[in-house]
């Protein structure tokens, strides 16, 4: 296993609209791998492939407290389910930045695990929030792009500023 780099916003390899992955096999199955691997070592709770500049529809979730209950999903479908609900959101991709998002309160996934079998299960709560929003980079989709411009400038700002004096 590896530890990938992850991307930070405002890199626009984050846009990239991911596409499907058409074969589950060991190249997959060790992506994934590294991809927890990488998600726990941030810290972090969730992961889309396409933050660490692999851009195939693949997410990976873990909200427990003792980082055991892991979830994969490769090609994921996504049917919201409730009322729109505020969640405090960060990303590994936005280090430091927390904003409170709307999200539906649930959520009911329709994916392929890791043997490449067709799985359906339904969230609530944080792991649904962490599902959506680690779909959303899936389609070049970030959390600051549910916050007012203004908000989203300053986030910029802030990160270009770091990412120069890091340089």
């Amino acid at each position: 296993m590896a530890i990938l780099d992850i991307l930070e916003y405002p890199d626009p390899r984050l846009r990239t609209q991911a596409q499907p992955v058409n074969v589950v096999d060991d190249s997959i199955r060790r992506l994934i791998a590294d991809m927890l691997e990488t998600m726990y070592e941030a810290p972090g709770i969730g992961l889309a492939a396409s933050q660490v500049d692999v851009h195939l529809r693949i997410i990976v979730v873990d909200v427990s407290e003792n980082r055991d209950e892991p979830h994969a999903f490769i090609n994921p479908e996504l049917t919201l389910i409730g009322e729109s609900v505020e969640f405090e959101e960060g990303c590994l991709s936005i280090p430091g930045f927390y904003e409170p998002v709307s999200r539906a309160e649930g959520v009911r996934v329709r994916a392929l695990d890791t043997a490449g079998d067709v799985i359906e299960q339904q969230f609530d709560g944080l792991l649904s929030a962490c599902v959506q929003h680690e779909n959303d980079h899936l389609d070049g989709k970030l959390f600051v792009d549910y916050l007012s411009v203004l908000k989203r400038s300053r986030i910029r700002k802030k990160l270009e500023k770091q990412q120069r004096l890091r340089a």
